[in-house]
């Protein structure tokens, strides 16, 4: 059945590429503020960006292995942001009330999967699900933006009772496909729509859309 997949563009760096993300059509936009990211940006920046997204126009902002507490903060001082975006592995069950929280986790192979069951089923032991996880593709010491991408027949099994956004080495060439194999809620790509590292080029973002959601309008 035909769907509308979301659509994140990660790694914004500049309020122009926010602005043109925006118009192709992107449900969201990510900001980087994990300092360890070549897409890296700085609280200023992020104000700039945040005032040119219109309406409807979801940001999350991503961060690593910062305590919650402090992520609130950050995100609370720039008011526009409404989802956390979390890699990292000291996770805490707090709750992000009144921010959505997306729980990020690199996959690698079927052990990778039952981490992430684990976390979940803590999570529900204690009424604190995440409102979505992101699954990536695993390179050893990084945190998204890699290229790496998922085990794809892995997840398309993988049912968890939240919505899944599917990461790690997207292309325009390669989304379609990925959506007809995992079928996830949404999809979200960085380097795959770059000329370079926080660079978003226009032309790769409007392909990827287009495709992704003329992938998910032809699923039978």
């Amino acid at each position: 059945m035909s769907y509308h997949v979301r659509v994140k563009i990660c790694g914004v760096t500049t309020e122009v590429d926010a602005r043109q993300a925006a118009l192709l059509g992107a449900d969201a936009v990510g900001l980087n503020f994990y300092q360890g990211s070549p897409r890296y940006i700085g609280p200023q920046t992020a104000q700039v960006i945040l005032r040119e997204l219109p309406p409807f126009v979801a940001a999350a902002g991503v961060f690593v292995d910062t305590p919650m507490r402090q992520a609130f903060e950050q995100v609370q001082a720039l008011r526009r942001i409404n989802l956390i975006q979390w890699h990292g592995q000291n996770r805490e069950l707090s709750d992000p009330f009144p921010y959505y929280l997306i729980a990020a986790f690199a996959v690698r192979d079927a052990a990778s999967l039952q981490a992430v069951q684990r976390y979940l089923d803590a999570c529900r032991a204690v009424g604190r699900m995440p409102s979505a996880l992101l699954l990536d593709g695993h390179v050893a010491g990084q945190h998204g933006g890699t290229g790496q991408k998922a085990p794809w027949e892995l997840l398309a099994s993988f049912r968890p009772g939240v919505p899944i956004l599917l990461a790690g080495g997207l292309t325009p060439e390669n989304v379609a496909e990925a959506i007809r194999v995992v079928r996830p809620y949404g999809v979200d790509v960085a380097s795959g729509v770059e000329s370079a590292p926080g660079r978003k080029d226009a032309e790769k973002m409007r392909r990827f859309l287009a495709n992704a959601r003329e992938a998910a309008a032809r699923l039978p």
